[in-house]
């Protein structure tokens, strides 16, 4: 008789919200009132819709259909290829459009924030950048907010190139001016020297050619303090986590050379794609080397609260009114481009809940 060997431990009490039969899903957004948003950007799945709403158990494109319908005479007002939504919290979807479908250089004027008003489902405003702020190998990634600060508060978002500098955005939400800090900077950079490994294998670029590259992207997940003040940041290939003062970060007195000195080290917290505070500030990072969700607490301590096999690369994080932490699983290493030109995604995709007992950090006074 074959004596039964021991097998690593799972843990962390996880729970299905909805399976992605069609497209990869990337961004996950809960608002305060519990409407759940989700974005599919346009990789080479067939996105019939980069934005969606999950109601009543199906997905609905948001605000309209319309608007998810590339407009090549207004690309302004609609969606090319959306990475990331951010509910504020006080009734605003912020969506942030890369405009870049399969990492391209981004469409001229079609990189954009845009906020939309969740009672009314309108397009109240929307940003636009210049070509000095979103470079041809620029790749708009997360985004966060602070509206304590400024007339109408301020945005953070990380340009995570795989080709060109890493960097943090900073916008004037009152005026939309927006100007690039630690533009390729160690910290906004990838970590030249990770060999990133995920279900036990190298992940790197593999083609269909045979030919093969490093895998690097630069800052990636974003984080911001509950009082506004501390901004935490990642590269997505790195385990380094990385913070800096906002206030810092919006002083354009302080040369971007000079920026490096206030950026602070809290150490290795794993391999990590998205990020999210709580209101007691506590960080939650994935760890898609380890099928992990990490905790960083503000003293710096971090400790794995779930480890499970069916976290196949834990992507975006949001923080529900219910005190569950939701995330997006999409097997994004198992994707064609990392394996000779076949896909070895198995559908569905995945939105995961866990309860935390926290409630989301709040952007606002």
């Amino acid at each position: 008789m074959q004596p039964i060997l021991p097998f690593e431990k799972y843990f962390g009490k996880l729970e299905l919200v909805y399976a992605f039969y069609g497209a990869m899903p990337t961004g996950v957004s809960v608002s305060e009132t519990g409407r759940i948003f989700i974005c599919f950007p346009k990789w080479g799945d067939n996105v019939k819709f980069t934005v969606a709403e999950i109601v009543e158990d199906k997905l609905q494109p948001y605000p309209s259909l319309e608007i998810n319908m590339v407009n090549p005479e207004n690309i302004t007002m609609s969606f090319i290829s959306v990475q990331s939504v951010v509910a504020d919290g006080r009734g605003t979807l912020w969506i942030l459009d890369t405009a870049a479908p399969n990492f391209s250089e981004p469409i001229k004027g079609g990189a954009k924030l845009v906020a939309v008003d969740l009672k009314t489902n309108k397009i109240r405003r929307v940003y636009t950048f210049t070509e000095d702020i979103v470079l041809p190998t620029t790749y708009l990634n997360d985004v966060r907010f602070d509206f304590r600060v400024g007339k109408a508060g301020y945005a953070y978002i990380t340009d995570s190139s795989s080709k060109g500098p890493g960097a943090i955005i900073v916008v004037d939400l009152d005026n939309g001016d927006a100007f690039r800090r630690l533009n390729g900077a160690n910290s906004t950079s990838p970590d030249p020297y990770l060999l990133p490994k995920v279900e036990g294998k190298i992940l790197m670029n593999r083609n269909k050619d045979g030919s093969t590259s490093p895998f690097r992207l630069a800052s990636d997940g974003i984080a911001i303090s509950p009082d506004g003040k501390i901004l935490f940041f990642c590269p997505l290939t790195s385990r380094h986590l990385f913070s800096i003062s906002t206030e810092v970060l919006r002083d354009r007195t302080i040369l971007d050379m000079d920026l490096l000195y206030h950026v602070g080290y809290w150490g290795e917290k794993g391999a990590s794609d998205g990020m999210i505070t709580d209101a007691k500030g506590n960080i939650y990072a994935g760890d898609y080397e380890n099928n992990s969700i990490r905790k960083i607490l503000p003293n710096g301590i971090m400790e794995t609260i779930a480890h499970d096999p069916r976290i196949l690369w834990p992507d975006t994080f949001s923080i529900g009114p219910d005190q569950y932490l939701y995330f997006i699983v999409n097997q994004l290493h198992r994707q064609a481009r990392f394996h000779y030109g076949k896909d070895l995604r198995q559908k569905p995709y995945s939105l995961l809940r866990m309860k935390i007992g926290e409630l989301p950090a709040p952007a606002f006074s």
